[in-house]
Parts: C-alpha cells; sequence; structure tokens
C-alpha cells in the first residue's frame, strides 16, 4: 500500500511537472516572439531617427517641451510651442518655442537634432572614420546655424532678445562640436545664435522662472500698495465727513 501510495505521488508529481513545463515553455515562446518584437520596433525607431528628418525635429522638440515642464513652466503663459507669426514681409514663421518674459520680452528657441552624422562619429571603427563623420556633424551644425540666423526669429517680436536660442538635445553632440571646433560658439554667437545643452539651457529657464516670479510678487506689492491707498482714502473722506457732522451739531447746539 505504501508503495503504490508512493508511486502515484510520483506519476502525480511527473504530471505536474509536465504540465508546469509545457506552461513554461509557452511562456518562454511568448517572450521570445515580445522581444523580437520590441527589438523590431527598437530598430524601426532608430532607423527613423537616424533617415527621417521631421520625425528627429518632432523628437527634439519634445524633448525640449519637457524640459520646459520640468522646470515649472507653464505652456500658454510662460511658453507658446510652435506659434504662427508673420514678418513685415508677410512671411509667415513657425519657431519651435517662444519663451515670454516680463514686460512682454521674447526669447525663441530652436530645437536641433543631427543625429545621422554624431551617430556615424559614435559606432566609427577607424580614427579615419570617426575624423569624417565628426567634419560631416560639424558641416551639419554650421548648416543648421547659417539656416536659423537667416530667418531672423529675434525681429519677428517688438520687444525681443537680439540672439535666438539654438538648443542641442543630445548632449554628446553638442560637447563633441564644441570640443572639436572651439570657436563653433563664438562663430554662432556673431550671427546671433546663442548655442545651448540641455544642461545650460536648465539654467536660463529657471533664470526665467525666477524672473516671473519677481515679476509676479512686484506685481502683489503693487495692487497691496493700491488697495492700501483707496482704504486710506476712504478713512480720509469718512473722517472728514464726522468733522463737518461734529461742526454741524456744535451749530445747531
Amino acid at each position: 500500500e505504501k508503495i503504490l501510495v508512493f508511486e502515484k505521488k510520483v506519476e502525480d508529481t511527473q504530471k505536474e511537472s509536465i504540465s508546469m513545463h509545457s506552461a513554461l515553455k509557452e511562456q518562454l515562446l511568448g517572450l521570445k516572439d515580445l522581444n523580437q518584437q520590441m527589438t523590431k520596433e527598437a530598430t524601426n525607431l532608430t532607423r527613423a531617427l537616424k533617415g527621417d528628418s521631421k520625425m528627429q525635429g518632432n523628437w527634439g522638440e519634445m524633448v525640449l517641451e519637457k524640459l520646459l515642464e520640468r522646470t515649472g513652466l507653464t505652456k500658454g503663459q510662460e511658453y507658446s510651442v510652435q506659434e504662427s507669426v508673420t514678418n513685415e514681409e508677410g512671411k509667415r514663421f513657425q519657431p519651435d518655442v517662444v519663451l515670454h518674459l516680463p514686460e512682454d520680452k521674447n526669447i525663441i528657441i530652436d530645437s536641433k537634432v543631427s543625429l545621422v552624422a554624431y551617430e556615424r562619429f559614435v559606432n566609427a571603427d577607424t580614427p579615419e572614420e570617426q575624423a569624417i563623420a565628426l567634419k560631416e556633424h560639424l558641416t551639419s551644425m554650421r548648416s543648421h546655424i547659417r539656416g536659423l540666423s537667416e530667418k531672423n526669429y529675434q525681429n519677428l517680436y517688438g520687444v525681443s532678445l537680439d540672439f535666438v536660442i539654438l538648443f542641442v538635445p543630445i548632449e554628446g553632440a553638442y560637447s563633441v562640436a564644441l570640443q572639436a571646433e572651439p570657436g563653433l560658439y563664438q562663430e554662432a554667437f556673431d550671427k546671433n545664435i546663442a548655442l545651448v545643452s540641455a544642461t545650460s539651457l536648465w539654467s536660463t529657464l529657471r533664470t526665467v522662472g525666477t524672473l516671473w516670479r519677481q515679476e509676479r510678487q512686484n506685481a502683489n506689492v503693487q495692487e497691496i500698495i493700491r488697495q492700501a491707498s483707496d482704504l486710506y482714502d476712504k478713512f480720509a473722506g469718512f473722517s472728514e465727513e464726522l468733522v463737518k457732522v461734529g461742526n454741524q451739531m456744535d451749530t445747531a447746539k
């Protein structure tokens, strides 16, 4: 009887083990399919970002907007996205971001994504390939600086700073370009373009946020002074009326 019970337990355990192995096999096959799908999607995304300039631009704009949100600035108040503006000649422009400052001043921010040449630079197998890719990367940066300068975004608004911020969302692409060509920043600034990375733009946006807080505090102080002045005038008028009533009572007496 004990042997029969033990035999049955062994059979049950084997059946359960076979069932578990089958389930595990199915899960592993499903995981394999999922991994293949994720790999395919990641490859497609990489290819799209490398080859599709429109998608590269959309990705750079998304990074820029996320950065704006994280600094506490409010869309529609402290900044506007893809705002259409027409210049004096009737030409229509659409800057990536217009950063609003107190006293109706503005800063234009344009996002620049340069993945193709930079990607080749990062994955180059030889120093020669790397040098060629770096040269193409610098050419791409200069081309965008020149094109942005020709748009004269800084003249689209009545009161704005006399330069446009060119945001490079890939920190490595920004630093590699400046290391290879230290004069690139000044070269861009001479064309009224300020090159920034995520780190330096973050500091700028935090400064803008501080300016807005100070502006609102000043506005609140002015409102307090105005209301206090109105209250004082009412008290002064009331006291004058009381003096008149007192004089009239003296006259009547």
